[in-house]
This record gives C-alpha cells, structure tokens and sequence, in this order.
C-alpha cells in the first residue's frame, strides 16, 4: 500500500518545476540545455483504462526542444527493492502512451515523437533489474536474435546518487533528495532554505505549500520523538535556516533529555535514596538508548536510505543493547532488514 510520503512524492513531481529540475540535474546529453522549459505541461493519462490505473504511479509530460515536441514519461517507483520486470512493464506502458499518441494525431513528421522512459527509484536495495528490455528475454536461435524487442528507460536510484558534497544545490530537485539523506538540523534548515530561495516568484506559490507540507512530515519520519506543535507554528519552514535550526536543534535536544527527566521525577517521587538512584539510572538508560537510536538512525540514512517508518519504530522501541549491537552490524549487514533482525519488513 502506498505510503503518506509516497503520496507527497507524487504531489511533488506534479509540479512543472520540480520536473524541470530532475531533468536538469539528473538526464545526461545535452538536448536540456535546447529545452524550452516554460512549455513544459503534464499530459492526462487517459489512455490507461480504469482498471489498470491503480498499478500506475506515472506522469507523462511533455515540453519542446528547440520547434519539436519531446514526451517523458515518469514512473515513480515507491517499492523496497526493484522490480524484476520493471523493462517489460515500461514497454507496455510505452506502447499504449505510442498508440494513444497515434490515435490522437501526436506525430512528428508522420513517425512518432521523440520519448524519454524514466524510472525515479527509492527503494533501499540497489537496483539490480535490466535496464533494457532486451535482456528480460533469453537469447534465442542466431537467426532470431535480431526479433529480441529492445527499449531502454533512464533510472534514476535516488538512494545511490552522487550528490555533491558542497554546501551549493544545483536546483530544488537536488535539495529535495540531499533533504531525505540528511539528519541533523543545521544540515534540514540549510537545504530547506535553498528551496526557498529558489522559489521566491509568485509562481511557486503552490510548490512551496506542497515542499513545506512534506517537508514538515519529514521531519516527524527522522525525528519521530520530537514535539511538533512548535514546529508547527512556523508558517514556512522555506523561508530562513535560524529559527528552523533553532527549534529542531531544541526539540531535538529535550526529545534526549526526556527520558532523563522521567527518571528524575519517579526517583523524588519515591522519596527514598535508593528510589532517587534508581530513577536517575533509568532516566539515563533511556536517555542514552534515545541519542544512540538518533545517531544510529542517521548512519543507517546514509546507508539504506530512504528509511521506512518501521525501522524508526524499532529503533525508537530498542534497548540499549540492542541498540549497540545493532551498531557492532551496520557495515556488515547486507540490507536493512538484516541488519534489524528481518522482523520489520513486514510493517
């Protein structure tokens, strides 16, 4: 079942702007650089019976290159781990949108137009799947090999890409993907505000309502123990880094201390010396298993990212020492169900 972050990612990538940016950023050749972006529009789906829309998680948008038009088609891909077939599916949905633009007289030059498949990944395993239909079928006899069907589609592995390390974004697309890598506060409000200083015209309007929504949940999915009504009284989280960073660093910093406090408080309320030890000690356990779980959860972003809710949950719910071994694993692990014992990959 899709997930609420899912969702905002399909909002996000509805907007023509966001659009533009992961084709600047993340298509090689240099036909972006002829693309008349202020013509780039989103094109119903229409061609896709009703019964076969809810497998659909794909945008098809076109814009034109110098005096011709140029289809992209967009599929979003929310799963864990890749798709086998993932070739196979991207022919079939490539040749109804060619129909589709036969029937309705899309041509160029009597021949079809020019059409870039493309498959935005976020699952935590690396993509594996061929990337040329060709290969999901088995070689056949010498006079048949040139009958194998050919088609290939752009991935891009959003958890394996090579951002730039620097502090500069390219575009909000960029920021967008270095935001899901990253885990404390200084790294969330500097990024957000990138956003927000690329979006300053009145036309992103509605872009940077639909970025502060999801970036407001991202947030709550990376630091899950953190009080949120003050977060939520700041209006546009695009607009500056000081008081975001402020307030995260804050709530991140009294999500840690909580525990402690809690032990404090059952300790006096025993009234007995031995009450009072004991109260500190467990507020310090659950004080230090809540920083190694932040901390534990940050390296695993940058290892399995995106992370599901499910591991947050566990990390949150562990003990200290499990918490630790857990640590011992990291770099062993094969993937991230491994690592935490395999028994989240269902949630």
């Amino acid at each position: 079942m899709p997930t609420q972050h899912d969702n905002d990612y399909k909002l996000l990538f509805s907007h023509p702007e966001m659009v533009r940016d992961l084709l600047l950023g993340f298509v090689p050749g240099d036909w972006c650089q002829h693309a008349r972006f202020e013509t780039l529009e989103r094109v119903n789906a229409s061609y896709v019976s009703e019964s076969d829309k809810q497998r659909h998680d794909d945008m098809v948008w076109r814009l034109k290159v110098g005096p011709r038009w140029v289809w992209v088609y967009l599929l979003l891909e929310f799963q864990s781990q890749p798709d086998e077939w993932m070739a196979v599916r991207m022919m079939v949905y490539v040749g109804l949108l060619a129909q589709h633009l036969i029937k309705e007289g899309q041509l160029d030059q009597g021949k079809l137009p020019p059409l870039l498949p493309m498959v935005l990944y976020k699952g935590s395993r690396p993509w594996s799947s061929a990337l040329d239909v060709v290969d999901c079928f088995a070689p056949g006899l010498p006079a048949l090999e040139p009958y194998r069907p050919r088609m290939l589609y752009h991935l891009i592995d959003e958890a394996r890409l090579k951002l730039s390390p620097s502090d500069e974004v390219r575009n909000v697309t960029e920021a967008l993907f270095k935001l899901e890598h990253s885990a404390n506060p200084a790294d969330i409000a500097r990024l957000a505000h990138a956003m927000g200083q690329a979006l300053q015209a009145p036309e992103h309007q509605k872009l940077r309502r639909t970025l502060n929504v999801w970036l407001r949940r991202l947030i709550r999915r990376k630091m899950p123990d953190i009080a949120t009504d003050e977060l939520d009284q700041i209006h546009d989280l695009l607009k500056g880094p000081t008081m975001l960073e402020e307030t995260l660093e804050r709530l991140y910093n009294e999500a840690i201390e909580k525990g402690l406090s809690k032990g404090l408080s059952k300790g006096h309320s025993q009234g007995l010396t031995q009450g009072i030890t004991e109260g500190i000690s467990q507020g310090l356990t659950l004080g230090r298993s809540q920083g190694i779980a932040m901390m534990l959860a940050r390296v695993i972003e940058q290892r399995f990212s995106p992370v599901p809710p499910w591991a947050y949950q566990r990390l949150q719910s562990a003990s200290v020492e499990r918490l630790e071994a857990w640590s011992e694993q990291m770099f062993s692990a094969p993937t991230l169900e491994a690592l935490l014992d395999g028994s989240g990959a269902t949630h």
